[in-house]
């Protein structure tokens, strides 16, 4: 099927690049320039694994293209995939200019009946606007419907997330829409959930807001174990074996970050104080990851009498593994707080730091350096800071750090190593709920 794909980064990207991996012709549309000159060349501008291979071979198969010109690409698409941003307002709400914007360029170019599949996060009831918007608009008379067909892949496993997903949920309000999108999606092996377009849009943030209040929920079980004595890694291995429960998620830590959870936990409390009701589950969610993304830097200062002038290794900058992805991650708060209170920092992260370098340069932060290796950042350090668990960082043994550190005082946010083997190492060593 000829499928344009409106906008490339993590959600539209990805889409167009495993659709293209099914056999579909895509065409994916960009407004800047610089991005589709690099996507022409098969490079990236996010760091996904397996990514940049499959747009190598399905651009040299003759199904994968880039470009700027929107006109062209949508004029006789069969389908348009809708992935562009939805940035969170100062409110909480979703800013959908974005989508506002392609959806009247569709209008206004379209020439042949097309189905149009809104795969960004939105609100509910934001499929039935850009249908009515895109109504009002219109400039041929052709056949259109709007459908929902709502993401659920996670950075750093998106390319897998997408063509191996646990589900695919498509929300249609006609059989013309539903089996379109059944078409589209035949050679996949995932589930169809079929649905109208407002619960598909609900399942998405109910999704991604019941994940994040169980984050959450188990950070404050691991800040209550520190009070009582008890092990937070016991306590989760003890729940994970009730199949109600499951052992996923349960990981204590700073906090939950990235594209997702932040923004969607703040969407639907909006949403639901728009509509007169108070999700407090979802507020509690909200409140106890604010405070826990700093949780390390308030226990660090308890202990020590400044931070002015002491070299601290900060490991890991993006908000998980696997991503280039700075969005909400811990890192950036503490980053700010320590260089305030006059650290000398530095900082290593495998993929991260060209990226933190738009928040923070060495220009504009003289007590900021970064390094090449977790070597450099420890080297004589007397404290060290764990925002991320890359590979590169857990695979550093406990008495390399008592060898390398000038004061061995390792402060984990992702309880990356055993209490007792950092212990026996003769670091002092602060994790969370242990």
């Amino acid at each position: 099927m000829r499928i344009s794909v409106a906008g490339t980064g993590y959600v539209g990207l990805v889409a167009g690049v495993c659709l293209a991996e099914k056999g579909h012709q895509i065409t994916c549309v960009d407004t800047d320039e610089d991005k589709i000159e690099l996507l022409r060349k098969d490079i990236s501008p996010i760091f996904e694994a397996d990514l940049e291979e499959l747009m190598k071979r399905n651009r040299m198969a003759g199904r994968l293209y880039y470009t700027t010109d929107y006109q062209t690409a949508y004029k006789n698409a069969e389908a348009i995939f809708i992935g562009v941003g939805t940035p969170e307002q100062p409110d909480g709400s979703a800013n959908l200019s974005y989508i506002a914007t392609v959806a009247r360029q569709i209008a206004e170019t379209i020439e042949e009946d097309c189905l149009i599949v809104v795969k960004s996060t939105v609100p509910i009831g934001t499929n039935d606007k850009v249908e009515q918007f895109i109504h009002d608009f219109l400039t041929h008379d052709v056949r259109f419907e709007v459908a929902s067909n709502p993401e659920f892949l996670a950075q750093g496993n998106a390319v897998h997330d997408t063509l191996f997903a646990s589900r695919i949920v498509i929300g249609t309000e006609s059989k013309w829409a539903e089996n379109k999108l059944r078409e589209i999606y035949k050679d996949f092996e995932p589930p169809i959930i079929s649905v109208s377009r407002r619960s598909a849009e609900m399942i998405k943030y109910a999704s991604n807001d019941f994940l994040a209040l169980k984050i959450s929920y188990i950070n404050e079980i691991a800040n209550l174990c520190e009070l009582v004595g008890a092990d937070i890694e016991d306590v989760t291995k003890g729940m994970s074996y009730d199949r109600r429960i499951g052992e996923y998620f349960l990981q204590a830590g700073i906090g939950y970050g990235g594209s997702c959870f932040p923004k969607d936990t703040k969407a639907l409390k909006y949403l639901a104080e728009k509509h007169g009701y108070r999700l407090r589950t979802i507020e509690a969610a909200v409140d106890v990851n604010r405070e826990q993304v700093t949780k390390l830097f308030r226990k660090a200062s308890d202990r020590m009498i400044t931070f002015e002038g002491l070299k601290i290794a900060v490991l890991g900058v993006t908000f998980k593994p696997g991503t280039d992805d700075l969005r909400e991650a811990p890192s950036i708060e503490n980053i700010a707080l320590l260089l305030e209170a006059g650290a000398d920092l530095y900082v290593f992260d495998p993929v991260g730091c060209t990226n933190l370098k738009k928040y923070y340069s060495e220009k504009t932060y003289g007590n900021l350096h970064y390094t090449d290796s977790v070597y450099a950042s420890l080297r004589d350090a007397n404290i060290c800071f764990i925002f991320t668990e890359w590979t590169e960082i857990t695979s550093i043994n406990p008495e390399q750090y008592k060898e390398w550190m000038r004061t061995p005082i390792v402060y984990d946010g992702r309880n990356v190593y055993a209490v007792d083997a950092m212990k026996a190492a003769g670091v002092e060593y602060y994790s969370i709920g242990r």
